[in-house]
């Protein structure tokens, strides 16, 4: 092969990356991102970075997604022009309104065939607008420019911005990359190259602290991301805390499990809360929403790292960093929620069949701290915000936009990242709205994931809604629980995953013990 500028700057840029810890990269194959493609299998070769290839870019950005939730470190996606860029688009706005570091290499035409009608053209500089902290347009190395010289400058930038180290919150950073023909060489390998890049400082932001008055009833309500620190708050202060499933703190003492049935049913005890201390971003509970627009409750935002500034009533009397007491708050609060939500649990009767319930406490008894688990957007991330145990657990979900695309392949990129059990609680529209991320790629080595897809045959959350009661049983199937009768076993089977098929509590157990890659699918009326 001819020496190719593309194929010097493509090998020096992934090394770069390499060096400085990105050991992620997940490729979708194409023509124009052909450089990218090879530097990514040398490195690969040279057991320097795990290689991720999927034929579908959409599914391949929501794998990246998953990896860096689970790593913490920012994935690299590579695709070629054109549309394979577009179809990065939902994982990108989840990894923006979610914190979670990307970096985007997307292959470009170089800029003279931009907006003349050439093949796989579009505009991609600007394509995902505010969602991405970072945007480079790198124009197309030649012989005389090879561009290496502004890599180590321009790969610092980019993980610092992706981290959230320039003082923002992490997220998706693109590079857009130019290339032009010849598009590929057979050197240098980027396996073999030492490209150092500085690492800077991160930015200091000055903390903000609030002292509350402790004789004002409060309750912490945590939402997605909200991690250790509510919980850190609540047991130090004697507060009740209200736990969503995918916040990260749904345990300890003060975790108060019944509290979406507490705030409807004993008003008589919600009414006295007086102020709400909010974390993470809380998506799931009516009751939850409503006291945030409350005039009589104050509420008091606690910044997030991953999920950003939190006040969807826009009445939030402050935003802090952390938060303290000027006076002891009266034990006589939180015991009083500890007993109502004693009450709710023992009074409230188990199904003798395998309902939402028992699938939940199953699951979550069967999950080891050490495993993942992951909730998808769909009916059951409520049902667990009702029967959850209190658990101490690696739990994940897309709560950034709570879509239910690629749910398939964020859970894969998670069980990829860690190499531990991993199980998915989804809804079987949540499936299918992501099959084709069922594909196995053998290379990706073994991994032990569960699919646990509870089939209700649709969407039957939409049976909450105001249009159950307002249209017609048909009008309402066909508009919004889209029924569907797909043969899950068959689905399973043809991309090579174990189906197993429960119907009992006893079945369910047993069932999520498999090993390997298993479709566990719980059939309900």
């Amino acid at each position: 092969m001819a020496e190719s500028a593309s194929q010097i700057f493509a090998a020096n840029l992934l090394a770069a990356f390499a060096g400085s810890g990105i050991d992620q990269i997940f490729l979708a194959p194409g023509a124009r991102s052909q450089a990218l493609a090879i530097a990514a299998g040398q490195l690969a070769e040279a057991d320097r970075v795990d290689l991720f290839v999927r034929l579908d870019e959409r599914s391949m950005a929501f794998s990246a997604l998953g990896s860096a939730m689970a790593s913490g470190k920012p994935a690299l996606v590579i695709t070629t022009s054109g549309t394979a860029v577009a179809n990065l688009h939902p994982a990108v706005l989840e990894a923006h309104h979610s914190g979670v570091p990307m970096i985007l290499l997307t292959a470009d035409r170089p800029h003279e065939l931009r907006e003349v009608g050439a093949n796989q053209t579009t505009k991609q500089v600007g394509i995902f607008d505010d969602a991405v902290r970072v945007v480079f347009d790198v124009e197309a190395p030649t012989a005389d420019d090879n561009g290496v010289e502004d890599i180590p400058s321009m790969v610092s930038t980019a993980i610092r911005a992706s981290l959230g180290l320039g003082g923002t919150r992490p997220g998706p950073v693109q590079l857009n990359l130019a290339f032009r023909e010849p598009l590929s060489g057979d050197s240098p390998n980027a396996g073999e190259l030492d490209v150092p890049v500085p690492t800077g400082e991160e930015a200091e932001r000055e903390l903000e602290f609030a002292i509350l008055d402790g004789s004002i009833p409060t309750v912490v309500v945590a939402g997605a991301n909200a991690g250790d620190a509510a919980v850190e708050l609540a047991e130090a202060f004697g507060l009740p805390i209200f736990a969503e499933p995918s916040s990260g703190a749904r345990f300890g003492d003060n975790a108060i499990l019944s509290y979406p049935k507490l705030l409807i049913e004993q008003p008589e005890l919600s009414s006295r809360i007086e102020r709400v201390i909010v974390f993470g971003k809380p998506t799931l509970t009516r009751s939850i929403n409503r006291l945030f627009f409350n005039e009589h409750v104050e509420v008091v935002s606690v910044r997030s790292s991953s999920m950003g500034l939190f006040d969807v009533s826009r009445r939030a009397s402050m935003f802090v960093d952390d938060v303290t007491f000027d006076v002891d708050v009266d034990g006589e609060w939180i015991e009083s929620w500890r007993v109502a939500d004693q009450k709710v649990q023992v009074s409230t009767p188990v199904s003798e069949k395998l309902g939402r319930r028992e699938i939940v406490e199953q699951v979550w008894m069967s999950t080891e701290p050490t495993d993942n688990l992951f909730l998808g957007a769909s009916r059951m991330i409520r049902e667990a915000d009702i029967w959850a145990p209190g658990a101490n657990l690696n739990i994940f979900a897309n709560r950034g936009l709570s879509g239910i695309d690629g749910s398939v392949a964020t859970v894969t990129g998670i069980a990829l990242a860690t190499r531990a059990q991993t199980r998915a609680l989804i809804g079987d529209l949540t499936l299918l709205h992501d099959a084709s991320s069922l594909v196995i790629d053998p290379l990706d080595g073994h991994i032990d994931l569960q699919l646990v897809v509870v089939n209700d045959h649709g969407g039957s959350i939409f049976e909450t809604l105001e249009p159950a009661k307002q249209l017609s049983k048909e009008s309402f199937d066909r508009l919004f629980r889209t029924p569907q009768d797909v043969n899950l076993a068959t689905l399973a089977v043809t991309y090579g995953w174990l189906h197993i098929p429960v119907s009992t509590e006893v079945e369910l157990e047993a069932a999520l013990l498999t090993k390997g890659r298993v479709l566990i699918e719980v059939k309900l009326a």
